[in-house]
C-alpha cells in the first residue's frame, strides 16, 4: 500500500460532564486524529493518549512530535499495515502513537480491500454488550441518581471509579439500591497499595464482577500477592502494555481478568494477541475505553466482538461523553451497540462537525 501523505489533526471534544478519577478530572478531551491517504482510499484513526501523562507516560503533544518526528519517517512509501509493529519497534515506548498510526494504516488497508475491521479482526458477533464507566462522584447520593439514570438507558454493566475514601460506602450504596443481580464492577486506577488489602477485602462483601488496577502498573508481584488475599478477582489495565506482559502476569497469577485497551498496548494487532493469548490460558477480557470519539469507538467495537471478550466492555454509547459525535452517533440498543460492517472501521467524521472542533493540522507528504 503506497502512502501519499498522513495528516495529523487535534480537535476539541468537551465533554457532557466532567469524568472524575483517581488521577485528575478531564473536561474536555484533545483529541489526536491520524488520517492515511493512500491511492485507493483514506484511513482514520484516534490517538487516545491525554493531555496529561497521568493514566500512564504518554501524552497527546508528545505523541504529535513523536509521530511527526520519528514514526512516520519510518515507514517506507510502500507499506503493509500488518508489519508496522515490527517497522516501529525500534523506537521505545510510545504505544498510543504506534496504535494510531497502525490502526489508520489498517483502516486505509481494509477499506481498499473492501474489508470491514471487524473481519479482520475475526469477529463473531455483529454487536456488543455495552457497559459504562461512572465517575467519582461529590456525593453518595449524586453517584445513585447517575447509576440509575445509566441503567434507565440499558446499559448492561456499571463500572465505579473508586479511591481510597471513596470506595466501601459508595459500593456499598449502588449494591443495595440496585441490587445483588446488577452486574457491577469498581476501578482503582492504581490508587492503592498491598497495605491496602484488608480494606479491599471489604469489596467481598458485594459481589464484585472484578476490582481493575488496585496496584500500582509495575508491580505484578503485589497484584499476584493481593489475588490471594482477595476473594474479588483482580483485573488488570494499566499493567498489561503487550502480550509478554500478559504471559507475565497470568503466569504469577497476579490477574484473573484483562482489560485490553488497544491504544495502551500499542494497537489492534497487539490486542488481539492478548485476547488470543487470554483465551487460551481461560482468562476472560474485556474491552476497556479512553473516552474515544466515534472513531476509536468503531474500531473497539470491532475488536469487543471478537470470541474471547466475555464481559461487557467500556464502549458507551456516544451520547454517554458528547453531545456531537466525529461521526454518526453510537446508540444504545437493548443494551448492545452494533459493530459496523462497512469497509474499514465502518464510520467516517462528518466534514461540518470535524471543521467546527479542529484545532490545528498537519500534513506530511511521502
Amino acid at each position: 500500500m503506497k502512502i501519499e501523505g498522513i495528516e495529523l489533526r487535534r480537535v476539541t471534544m468537551p465533554l457532557k460532564t466532567p469524568f472524575r478519577t483517581s488521577f485528575g478530572v478531564e473536561h474536555s478531551r484533545d483529541v489526536l486524529l491520524v488520517r492515511v491517504v493512500t491511492p485507493y482510499a483514506e484511513g482514520w484513526a484516534e490517538c487516545v493518549a491525554m493531555n496529561e501523562p497521568r493514566y500512564n507516560s504518554e501524552y497527546v503533544d508528545g505523541a504529535a512530535d513523536v509521530l511527526r518526528r520519528f514514526l512516520v519517517p519510518a515507514l517506507p512509501d510502500d507499506v503493509d499495515a500488518r508489519t508496522v509493529g515490527r517497522l516501529l519497534a525500534p523506537f521505545k515506548g510510545h504505544r498510543m502513537a504506534k496504535a494510531a498510526l497502525e490502526a489508520a494504516l489498517l483502516d486505509a488497508q481494509t477499506r481498499a480491500g473492501g474489508e470491514s475491521f471487524g473481519a479482520f479482526l475475526g469477529a463473531v458477533q455483529d454487536r456488543v454488550p455495552s457497559g459504562v464507566s461512572v465517575g467519582i462522584s461529590d456525593s453518595v447520593g449524586e453517584l445513585l441518581d447517575v447509576v440509575e439514570e445509566f441503567l434507565a438507558q440499558g446499559y448492561l454493566r456499571i463500572k465505579l471509579k473508586i479511591e481510597p475514601g471513596w470506595d466501601v460506602a459508595p459500593v456499598r450504596a449502588v449494591r443495595e439500591r440496585f441490587g445483588d443481580d446488577l452486574l457491577l464492577q469498581v476501578d482503582a486506577n492504581a490508587a492503592y497499595t498491598l497495605a491496602d488489602a484488608h480494606h479491599l477485602r471489604r469489596l467481598d462483601d458485594f459481589g464484585l464482577l472484578l476490582i481493575e488496577q488496585p496496584l500500582a502498573d509495575d508491580d505484578l508481584v503485589q497484584h499476584a500477592d493481593l489475588a490471594r488475599r482477595i476473594a474479588t478477582p483482580v483485573c488488570l489495565d494499566e499493567s498489561i502494555d503487550s502480550a509478554e506482559h500478559a504471559a507475565a502476569a497470568i503466569s504469577l497469577g497476579s490477574c484473573s481478568v484483562v482489560n485490553i485497551k488497544p491504544g495502551r498496548v500499542g494497537g489492534y494487532l497487539e490486542a488481539r494477541r492478548i485476547h488470543d493469548l487470554c483465551r487460551a490460558h481461560g482468562v476472560a477480557v474485556w474491552c476497556g475505553g479512553m473516552l474515544e470519539t466515534g472513531i476509536g469507538r468503531a474500531a473497539n467495537l470491532a475488536l469487543a466482538a471478537l470470541p474471547g471478550f466475555t464481559l461487557p466492555g467500556d464502549t458507551s454509547a456516544s451520547d454517554r461523553y458528547y453531545a456531537t459525535d466525529l461521526t454518526a452517533p453510537f446508540v444504545l440498543s437493548d443494551g448492545h451497540l452494533t459493530v459496523p460492517s462497512g469497509p474499514g472501521i465502518g464510520v467516517d467524521p462528518l466534514p461540518d462537525v470535524l471543521e467546527d472542533v479542529t484545532s490545528s493540522t498537519e500534513w506530511i507528504a511521502r
